[in-house]
């Protein structure tokens, strides 16, 4: 609720209010008191707030500075997000597990000295940067991939190379930070007295680390995996914007632009209660991995 109520105040502090962004262009004084007064802006910001909040939990959002129910706005272009970042997450996690594992197996090592330093750079860098340079190299210089999303009749991009760089753009950092937390819980785990046991039992490297050392590292896998979910929804919403993707990204920051008040409080409720899912499963998986250790 904090969360909320600090987006509400924030919103009011920017320059400018829904009704100056959505009236007609070149409307006088009166026009736009006349707009606010539609939009219950001339209402104080805690009643307005107190209003929302109170019907939340029957899952209405509220209604959009242009006149669309929020819930209906944000699940036009969910699917669309959702698609963008399980794709994002599969990709992460496909390549933090591979690289983490291949470091860990040449531990001490060049592949793993490459590994390490590269996942350090990537993590560092925002999202805009990756984008941005994707954008530089694999679209402007080779022409390999389209920079802008176009959409079907139904919303869709048009084709599935155009959502290959958002994806990238939202996977690379988050493969940097996962591929060392693999890393480390892999390290860690190569000193429990089971691995010891696997090894003086003859298994190869690549035996005890998929059987004995992965399980194991299974927990803290799952909270690194769980945290990089609320950081590429969050990381959606400038990815969305640079390659003009359809989704709540773009909606939200179409809704910063005009001080949409009830669409971004509701993207901010519906993510919040998404990351919140996303730990409690990840504490679920950490709850049966310890209890099979048991």
């Amino acid at each position: 609720m904090l969360l909320l109520a600090i987006v509400f105040l924030t919103v009011e502090l920017l320059p400018g209010d829904a009704a100056s962004s959505t009236v007609d262009r070149g409307a006088d004084a009166d026009a736009v008191a006349v707009r606010r007064a539609e939009l219950g802006l001339d209402r104080p910001l805690l009643e307005r707030f107190a209003d929302w909040l109170t019907a939340l939990p029957t899952g209405d959002l509220g209604i959009s500075a242009h006149g669309q129910p929020v819930s209906t706005l944000l699940a036009q272009q969910a699917p669309n997000t959702i698609l963008l970042g399980v794709l994002a997450f599969v990709v992460t996690m496909t390549a933090a597990v591979t690289l983490g594992g291949h470091a860990t197996l040449h531990a001490g090592r060049r592949a793993d000295r490459v590994i390490s330093f590269s996942a350090g750079v990537v993590l560092t860098l925002p999202e805009f940067v990756v984008a941005s340079l994707l954008v530089l190299v694999l679209a402007l210089w080779s022409g390999l991939l389209p920079a802008v999303t176009v959409t079907t009749i139904d919303g869709w991009p048009a084709e599935p190379s155009m959502l290959v760089l958002p994806v990238l753009a939202l996977a690379i950092p988050q493969i940097g930070w996962n591929t060392q937390v693999v890393r480390a819980a892999l390290a860690d785990q190569y000193a429990a007295p089971h691995v010891d046991a696997a090894q003086l039992d003859g298994l190869s490297p690549r035996q005890v680390l998929l059987r004995h050392v992965l399980p194991g590292a299974l927990p803290t896998i799952a909270a690194g995996a769980a945290t990089s979910v609320g950081m590429v929804l969050g990381g959606a919403v400038v990815v969305e914007t640079i390659f003009g993707y359809p989704g709540v990204g773009t909606v939200v920051a179409g809704a910063i632009r005009d001080r949409d008040t009830p669409v971004i409080a509701g993207a901010t409720a519906v993510t919040g209660l998404t990351i919140s899912g996303v730990l409690l499963a990840a504490d679920l998986i950490r709850e049966w991995a310890t209890g099979r250790r048991m």
